[in-house]
């Protein structure tokens, strides 16, 4: 099944809005003129329901079919935010806000999805409601959490939701994604070791933290070697290691900072556990105390079987069967779409962007020649599981 014809034409009217976006980066919640511009563009395009201010600054907006016999209605997710980096990719359309950059494509993630609600409101060839979301704070704000807390999913009677990625490496114009774990939760530890400082001299009259730190470095990485099963997934990594003012003087305290991934609840589980066990026994056994704040992030996102399934069909038809990997290798990183389909049954799935610079580097830039492609998976998604 080829692109939609009416997506095709206005595709250069899609590109304007993406760039648009790219050129007016914002971050986390303070998302307001994206916001604005996603609100006046529905309103533009006769979407049935407005509203914004879900989360913070959400919208979601709500387009109804020509017949709603069916009583059913299923969420589309966008993100909208952008992230603290300086932009390098010298182009036209770049960030003209120093320091803020859409360099993991929710520009075009938002585009993508404003297409397709134009395309909807004009046919409306589907029986029930679609329900159109364009969220904040996906970078750390756990913004998906606040749409959901503020009743979103009861309020516009949302039954199945799904979301889309784009992802660098994957050719242009084909899909990937997977049934159970696609994407990792995202947990992060501070870990602070008390000892006693002193002369660096005369360590022996000293409990060294720095010592201790490195240790206890080390002996983290055996978390995931001797604790995990090797068919499992998780990640342990260590990223800031802080400690001492001087070159002659043992510090009386050093902070280990990093991130644990992993893919399956359980492993989760055991890897805080462990964790924090580890450490406070190391610390104890070199006469030291250590203080683990463990926080957790956004949970394993986790496809719905039979919601993957249905998005792997309507991919194929768009795109054909050898375009679409039905069984992608999870990834590590961290979505905060993990909490919609923990609230409702979903999937997530990827659409490649080419040979371009990966996800949040400041090269990056989305692809605008898959727009057409994006929008097309959204409405037919929409015709398929609402059909007349």
């Amino acid at each position: 099944m080829p692109i939609i014809n009416r997506i095709a034409e206005f595709h250069g009217e899609i590109t304007a809005w993406r760039q648009d976006f790219h050129q007016h980066p914002e971050l986390l919640y303070d998302v307001h003129r994206t916001a604005g511009k996603v609100a006046e563009l529905l309103e533009s395009f006769g979407v049935d329901e407005i509203v914004t201010g879900i989360g913070k600054t959400g919208v979601v907006g709500v387009i109804k079919g020509h017949q709603s016999s069916s009583g059913k209605t299923i969420g589309l997710r966008a993100d909208m935010d952008a992230l603290p980096i300086v932009e390098k990719t010298g182009k036209p359309h770049a960030s003209q806000t120093l320091g803020k950059m859409h360099a993991c494509g929710h520009d075009g993630h938002t585009a993508m999805l404003l297409g397709a609600a134009k395309y909807l409101a004009e046919t409306r060839n589907f029986d029930g409601d679609v329900v159109v979301i364009f969220q904040p704070a996906e970078e750390g704000g756990a913004g998906a959490r606040a749409m959901i807390d503020d009743g979103m999913m009861e309020r516009f009677n949302i039954e199945e939701v799904y979301g889309m990625h784009n992802l660098p490496g994957l050719n242009e114009g084909e899909f990937a994604i997977r049934e159970g774990g696609i994407m990792a939760a995202t947990d992060d530890f501070i870990i602070t070791i008390n000892g006693i400082g002193g002369h660096a001299a005369m360590p022996h009259l000293t409990v060294d933290p720095v010592m201790i730190a490195a240790q206890i470095t080390v002996a983290l990485q055996t978390l995931v070697s001797r604790n995990v099963n090797p068919i499992d997934n998780a990640v342990i990594s260590v990223t800031q290691i802080h400690a001492g003012e001087a070159h002659n003087i043992i510090p009386s305290s050093a902070q280990i900072k990093g991130t644990v991934r992993t893919l399956n609840p359980d492993v989760r589980e055991l890897m805080e556990k462990r964790l924090c066990d580890l450490v406070e026994k190391l610390a104890d056994g070199f006469g030291a105390t250590a203080d683990v704040h463990y926080k957790r992030g956004y949970p394993v996102t986790v496809n719905h079987p039979a919601q993957t399934q249905f998005a792997i069909e309507v991919a194929r038809e768009i795109a054909g069967k050898s375009k679409v990997d039905p069984n992608v290798d999870p990834m590590l990183g961290g979505e905060d779409f993990s909490f919609m389909i923990n609230a409702r049954p979903g999937c997530f799935m990827f659409l490649g962007n080419g040979d371009s610079a990966n996800l949040h580097q400041d090269t990056y830039d989305f692809n605008d020649e898959i727009i057409p492609l994006g929008c097309t998976y959204w409405v037919k998604m929409v015709e398929t599981a609402l059909p007349i």
